[in-house]
Parts: structure tokens; C-alpha cells; sequence
């Protein structure tokens, strides 16, 4: 049974909301009103279920009582409801459990995904390759749009590094369960006696962060132009249009060659850095509060395989997962359908925060 005490906290909280939401000092601030709209908007939500559940306890009070005190017919009626009413109580319990469950506001942002081949040479560069075809294929399929932002291309094809950027609705709450290290066990093209060879890439996911989320000043950018490299034109290796931008507080660097024009090729590089110290200082916090366990899920972490793609034996294993779901036809999963996997990642999460209620 969820905490009475906890609801009528929440309750509380969500009329203190209203109420400021009411206040004329408060009104003239967008940001703040921006901010209490969506924890209005959420909380509302949430408020109806506490009270349908509440309700529905209050009725099961009533007919117990009704049940002890009254005889015949009406004694026989109240157990009959009462009955009706103990038999869907536990789906409305359930619901409101979900519903308490906070949303990660970060979620519904658009992602910066960055894949880079790992150990195996030019072999994990072309799967670094298959992992891009695979996430723009599932990007499509969900109605979503890419950008690419920098490519690094590897010398027999793929890429050394793919950086992009997707955009829609709950991309990143999404997408952040791709974060980690992917391996795959496949013959190499170029493997003349047919042995399976061993290859990883990484991938590292991060919700886009807006101008708003993060402050970086100017002052505190050390900013390079240089010759870029690799196909794109005639300007290649004539002009000084690719950027190298290093943010000096945190240390993080950032260079972007894809554009022909600097202009553009800062600007994406920008997006990207803003993005990686915006990530750096949630993984900072995160650590902060879970000290003593940490979450691979989201956070871009390399030290951990998550997954192992068997072209041999066709198939994709989530190492995360357990039993019928941690296995996977690696065709279906190379074409781009992802969900099979993801929805099972978001179940498992959201059951493990439920039990933490």
C-alpha cells in the first residue's frame, strides 16, 4: 500500500504550485512560470490519481462498515461491491505507482549520439559504420530527423568517429540506453581464412543542451581554425575552415570539419560542446547523489559491453536484460528496430524506481 502521508505531501505541493502560479510578482518572471507550468502540468496528473485512489479507499472503508453494521439484502449488497470494488482497487494502485514514478525532464530533449570505433582496427570502424546506418534507420522509423554534426572517416570505409545530432519527441529518453560499448563477432571482408574476429565502438549519448540549460561564456572558450581533412571539396586542405573549440573550466574540446564554411563548423561545434559540458555536470551531480551506486544507463560510460551483435549466429544479446528478452534476431535489429530491446530496458527501469517508492 503507497504512503497516505506521502500523496497528501505531493498534494500539498501541488497546490502551493497553483498558488504561485497566481502570484503577480511571479507572473512577470517567463522562466519561472515556464517552470511552474510544467510541474503544474505533471503534478495534475498525477493529483487525479491520488484522489481516484483515495476515493476508492474511502468507499472500501464505507462498505466495511457497511458490511459490519447492516443485515440481509443491504449487508449482501455492500459485500458484492465491496467485493467489485477490492478487485480493481489494486490496477488503480498500480497506476497511481507509475504515475509517481518522476519523468526525467532531460528526456523529452534531443540527443548528441557520438560512435567511435574501438579496438579492432578497420574492422571497428565499418561496424562504427553499421551502428550509424542502424540509428538513422531507427531515427526514421520513429518519424525523427538527423543532423550530422563531424565525421572522422575510417580508411577501408565507416568512420574512425560519427557524431550526429536527433531530433523529436523524447529522443534522448530514448536513445540514452544506447550508451556504452558495443561489440560485434563477425568474418571480416578482408579475412581470407574465415575467423571470426572481435570488434567494439563505443557510443555516448547526450540530451542536446539549449543555451538556457547551460551557461558558457566566451572568455571561457579557447577557440582554433584549421585545415580540415578527408572528402569535402576543394576547400579541403586550402582553407582554414575547420574549428577546434576547447571550454577551459572543464576542459572539454570539441572540433567539428564537416562544414565547408567555418561559420557553420562553429556553430555545430558548439552544439556539441554545450551538450558535453552539460553532460559532464549532470554525471557530476549524479555521482554526488549516487555515490555508492551509479547507473550506467545514460551516462555515456565505456567501461561496460552492453551489447554483442553475432553475425555468425544472427543474433543481437543485450548483456542487460535477462531471459526470453536478452536475445534478439540481428537481422531485425540491424534493419532498425530497436524497440524490442529499449521498451524492455525502460520496463526493467521502471520497475526498479517503483520498488524504490
Amino acid at each position: 500500500m503507497i504512503e497516505l502521508e506521502k500523496l497528501e505531501k505531493i498534494k500539498r505541493r501541488f497546490e502551493e504550485v497553483e498558488s504561485l502560479m497566481a502570484d503577480p510578482e511571479v507572473a512577470t518572471d517567463p522562466t519561472q512560470m515556464q517552470e511552474l507550468g510544467q510541474e503544474h502540468s505533471r503534478l495534475e496528473e498525477v493529483v487525479a490519481a491520488i484522489d481516484r485512489y483515495e476515493g476508492m479507499l474511502d468507499e472500501r472503508d464505507d462498505l466495511r462498515d457497511m458490511v459490519r453494521e447492516e443485515n440481509g439484502e443491504m449487508e449482501a449488497l455492500a459485500k458484492e461491491e465491496l467485493e467489485s470494488l477490492e478487485k480493481r482497487l489494486p490496477a488503480v494502485e498500480e497506476d497511481l505507482r507509475k504515475k509517481l514514478v518522476p519523468k526525467d525532464p532531460e528526456d523529452e530533449k534531443n540527443a548528441i549520439v557520438e560512435i567511435r570505433a574501438g579496438a579492432g582496427g578497420d574492422e571497428a570502424a565499418l561496424f562504427a559504420g553499421d551502428l550509424f546506418e542502424l540509428y538513422t534507420k531507427f531515427a526514421k522509423q520513429h518519424g525523427w530527423s538527423y543532423e550530422l554534426m563531424d565525421v572522422s572517416a575510417g580508411t577501408q570505409g565507416g568512420f574512425r568517429e560519427v557524431i550526429f545530432a536527433v531530433k523529436g519527441e523524447d529522443v534522448f529518453g530514448t536513445f540514452k540506453y544506447e550508451a556504452g560499448v558495443h561489440r560485434v563477432q563477425r568474418v571480416p571482408e578482408t579475412e581470407s581464412s574465415g575467423r571470426i574476429h572481435t570488434s567494439a565502438a563505443t557510443v555516448a549519448v547526450l540530451p542536446e543542451a539549449e543555451e538556457v540549460d547551460i551557461d558558457i561564456r566566451e572568455s571561457d572558450l579557447k577557440v582554433e581554425t584549421f585545415k580540415a581533412t578527408g572528402p569535402g571539396g576543394q576547400s579541403v586542405n586550402t582553407t582554414d575552415s575547420a574549428v577546434r573549440i576547447k571550454h577551459i573550466p572543464s576542459g572539454v574540446e570539441v572540433s567539428c570539419q564537416d562544414e565547408k564554411s567555418q561559420h557553420k563548423n562553429r556553430a555545430k561545434a558548439m552544439r556539441v560542446l554545450r551538450s558535453r559540458v552539460y553532460e559532464k555536470k549532470r554525471k557530476e551531480q549524479r555521482e554526488e547523489r549516487e555515490e555508492a551506486r551509479r547507473s550506467m544507463v545514460g551516462s555515456g560510460d565505456r567501461s561496460a559491453k552492453i551489447r554483442t551483435y553475432n553475425f555468425p549466429q544472427d543474433r543481437v544479446t543485450d548483456h542487460r536484460l535477462e531471459g526470453g528478452q536478452k536475445n534478439h534476431s540481428l537481422q531485425t535489429i540491424m534493419g532498425g528496430d530497436l524497440d524490442s530491446i529499449i521498451d524492455a530496458l525502460k520496463a526493467e527501469e521502471h520497475a526498479e524506481k517503483l520498488a524504490n517508492l
